[in-house]
């Protein structure tokens, strides 16, 4: 067996990075957020400021107040979401992998390591948009995501924490389907108050 070794982390590594490394699931969902946002929740709250606007003086109308700034944080997400899915660079940890690469902790990979008290614990390397604790799931530029990356079996890799240091030993380096929580419409949005009105109104009643 490869003999292991122990690997300190560079303070400064991979924080100047810029790349958004992703999944493809987690692309996906990015994806089906801004598309929400752009062609059902956006148009809702629309409908509902021109509405409000229509019944009045606006410096007093909450309706009126709360469409607009509600219409501010769309936008803005819509934005941040636009520039997230320009700059990403999709990574399948599923993809056909050689040497080093299929052995070596990159991004992607499913790591099995053990602490100091030999508890054992079981995460996966993803994205910052694809953080997920309760599914394990880690950002590659977290601390631990830092100190696991290019560690393979065997090794001992040292995490860097508030209080001092935790030396871990990986104990299995894997590359599997990542299953990233799909994006869901919020039960509260606009769309969703408009679907439910529209099921209630009496016009919307089959005779």
């Amino acid at each position: 067996m490869r003999k292991g070794f122990t690997r300190h982390p560079k303070p400064d590594e991979p924080a100047t990075h810029v790349k958004n490394y992703i999944t493809p699931s987690g692309l996906q969902r990015l994806k089906e957020e801004h598309r929400f946002l752009l062609t059902r929740e956006r148009p809702a709250v629309v409908e509902v400021v021109a509405w409000a606007a229509s019944n009045g003086d606006r410096s007093e109308n909450a309706d009126y107040q709360y469409g607009k700034r509600r219409l501010r944080q769309i936008d803005g997400r819509i934005r941040f979401l636009t520039k997230r899915i320009e700059a990403a660079e999709v990574v399948d940890p599923e993809a056909p992998r050689a040497g080093q690469a299929a052995t070596r902790a990159f991004f992607g990979a499913t790591v099995r390591y053990a602490n100091a008290a030999g508890a054992e614990r079981v995460v996966s390397i993803v994205g910052t948009d694809e953080i997920d604790l309760d599914r394990n799931h880690i950002s590659w530029v977290s601390p631990l995501g830092r100190a696991l990356m290019k560690s393979t079996e065997g090794d001992s890799v040292v995490l860097q924490l508030p209080g001092g240091t935790e030396t871990l030993t990986v104990l299995e380096v894997s590359y599997e389907c990542i299953a990233v929580e799909p994006f869901r419409e919020p039960p509260g949005s606009e769309s969703s108050a408009k679907r439910l009105a529209r099921r209630r109104s009496p016009d919307a009643e089959v005779k």
